[in-house]
């Protein structure tokens, strides 16, 4: 044997060696984790099936009359998102009235209703006339918002995460199927305070559609499976206290309500 077939040999066998031992390890580690972590998911309307949730996007300034009450000019601003952890979801059943806590650091607290986008698929680059084929189904949402540390992030010119990504930040309903609600693009979206409605628009008012967030923000990620696109609120966001009830409501969907506490 001349030294070239022997290296050659050689390499092969450490190739072996190494993928051999890269699979031992893959599989140690899919065995064997030092603590259990729950995955956030959110229930199927009609069925004991939950969606799992693999990130949350949610838009700004999506409706116009809210862009110009945040000092925005609509008619030039290009889409942005910011994101929410998976397990800021907070489930909020139909026909109930769940208790929702006041969150710390914060004096001024808000509620922002939202149509919630669930895809069952993802990708790159996504045309915006094939984006609605990775919607799996639709739900009403609340971003909720410590609008006192997002403007005075603001105001220092610093990420404003600590204003919108926290514990259960953003509440939502069952997720529908597109084949009970059809595609939502219009229709009315309200929120109320003690009976009192105080957001009201309807959601072909959306500056970007959910099919255009959907394209645009697969420019910037690869979506997938699992992520909610909450898809922006209308205008009078304001504050909530402790004693609150807020209900929300998308025309197609049931109404989810939360008690502040």
């Amino acid at each position: 044997m001349n030294r070239r077939d022997a290296l050659m040999i050689s390499t092969a066998s450490l190739g072996g060696v190494l993928a051999a031992g890269c699979a031992s390890v893959a599989a140690t580690s899919a065995q064997r984790t030092p603590f259990t972590v729950s995955q956030p998911s959110v229930p199927i309307a009609g069925s004991d099936e939950v969606f799992p949730v693999h990130r949350i996007y949610c838009i700004g300034r999506n409706y116009a009359a809210h862009a110009r009450e945040m000092g925005s000019d609509p008619t030039r601003e290009p889409p942005f998102f910011f994101q929410k952890p998976s397990d800021a979801v907070q489930v909020v059943p139909p026909g109930q009235t769940v208790d929702h806590p006041y969150p710390s650091l914060t004096r001024n607290y808000h509620y922002e209703v939202e149509l919630v986008a669930a895809l069952q698929s993802g990708g790159r680059n996504i045309p915006v006339e094939q984006a609605l084929q990775h919607v799996y189904g639709y739900a009403v949402g609340l971003d909720m918002t410590r609008r006192d540390l997002q403007g005075d992030m603001k105001d220092q010119r610093k990420p404003w995460e600590i204003g919108k990504s926290f514990d259960l930040s953003a509440p939502i309903g069952p997720i529908h199927r597109v084949a009970q609600t059809g595609q939502l693009d219009k229709g009315a979206i309200t929120l109320s305070v003690n009976g009192a409605v105080k957001q009201s628009a309807d959601l072909n008012q959306m500056i970007w559609s959910v099919a255009e967030q959907i394209s645009k923000l697969s420019e910037a990620v690869e979506l997938k499976a699992g992520d909610l696109i909450y898809s922006g609120t209308p205008e009078n966001v304001g504050p909530v206290v402790r004693g609150d009830i807020m209900v929300a409501h998308i025309d197609g969907l049931p109404d989810i309500s939360l008690k502040v506490v």
